[in-house]
């Protein structure tokens, strides 16, 4: 009998939901809730009820009884950081996503609500490879500065999902290759994974590693000091230089590739410079966690929204196929890695961990 999975993957503006029988997804739907509905709210966690309810009412809408769920899994948040893997949501993890011990973030609220609706239907719960799974090496943590050590913050549910889909489908267990990863979005993330363990990466938040849509990534850090005791910016302006108005917004305007691409064969030239740049960067990432990798990598695979950029993925692999084959697996089906994540664990194929 199929094991039925509830998925629930907040953001900050919509919850998204799907019903999956085994790996089959039933159905899936994107609730968004307006602005002036969420700014009634002090904190994340006070959404929690307000979110629950629309959740509850849709599925009754849908005619799907709550007690037809073997199991909840939720997007995990910004919790300590952990190994990956498919985690229980304990009461441990529980308070600390409620008080958000490492940040604020509405993924938050997945892990809070998979053990609410669990809870009232006598359930299991789960999140999954939250965003800050860490399984870096030890001199992967050093940045040159003892106050500022490297952090693991990425990609990491889509990142081992598709690492995890290429070792289904040549047969192999994912523990046993060594892989690059790229993922290309809003932000993106350059992982060597290996065997099962993302050793190095870059922190794709706020940290270093190529620009992005809208986010800048590496910068000349003499420089950065310089802007913040310039007195010309706030410590949120410059921050928002960094995180929101860098990378291609900061060159072009946009964080949209095909506005981007569209700008280039329209022969705007700052545009054209600007996507040479990004995929010059991202083939430098590539090439450097290739060296983590001792040169010894199975497979370089691309995914993210950008992966069905045909004109960037040709140009990456031009730059670096030299290294390994590629495989493009574009854009990111995050519920269906929260529900893969969770049969796993109820399946018996994978231990859960331990937070």
């Amino acid at each position: 009998m199929a094991i039925r999975s509830l998925i629930i993957n907040p953001g900050s503006t919509s919850t998204k939901i799907g019903v999956f029988d085994d790996e089959n997804l039933v159905f899936d739907e994107t609730l968004r809730h307006s602005t002036e509905e969420i700014a009634r709210y002090e904190t994340i966690v006070d959404q929690k009820d307000f979110r629950k309810d629309i959740i509850v009412n849709f599925l009754e809408s849908k005619g799907i009884d709550l007690k037809s769920f073997n199991v909840v899994v939720g997007r995990g948040g910004m919790l300590k950081p952990i190994p990956g893997g498919t985690y229980p949501v304990t009461d441990k993890l529980l308070e600390d996503l409620k008080v958000g011990v490492s940040g604020q973030h509405a993924s938050n609220l997945g892990g809070i609500l998979a053990r609410e609706i669990g809870d009232s239907i006598g359930v299991p719960s789960y999140i999954v490879d939250p965003v800050v799974v860490d399984e870096l090496e030890p001199a992967s943590r050093l940045s040159g500065v003892p106050e500022l050590p490297r952090v693991s913050i990425f990609h990491a549910l889509n990142q081992k999902a598709v690492a995890r889909r290429y070792a289904a489908e040549v047969g192999k267990k994912y523990e046993d290759l060594n892989l690059i990863v790229v993922h290309m979005g809003g932000g993106v993330s350059v992982g060597p994974h290996k065997h099962g363990r993302v050793v190095d990466i870059n922190n794709a938040l706020d940290g270093d590693g190529a620009f992005s849509p809208e986010r800048a990534g590496a910068v000349p850090v003499g420089s950065l000091v310089k802007m913040c005791f310039s007195g010309k910016y706030t410590e949120k302006e410059v921050y928002k230089k960094l995180v929101g108005n860098g990378g291609f917004n900061a060159y072009v305007g946009s964080n949209d590739m095909r506005d981007v691409d569209k700008m280039v064969e329209e022969g705007n030239a700052d545009a054209k410079l600007a996507r040479d740049a990004f995929i010059m960067q991202m083939s430098k990432d590539i090439g450097s966690m290739a060296c983590v990798l001792q040169g010894k990598v199975d497979q370089i695979i691309v995914t993210g929204g950008i992966a069905y950029d045909k004109v960037v993925v040709q140009a990456l692999k031009d730059n670096c196929e030299w290294i390994a084959p590629f495989t493009v697996y574009p854009g990111e089906d995050e519920l269906l890695a929260l529900a893969q994540g969770g049969l796993r664990v109820m399946n018996g194929e994978e231990k859960p961990g331990e937070y």
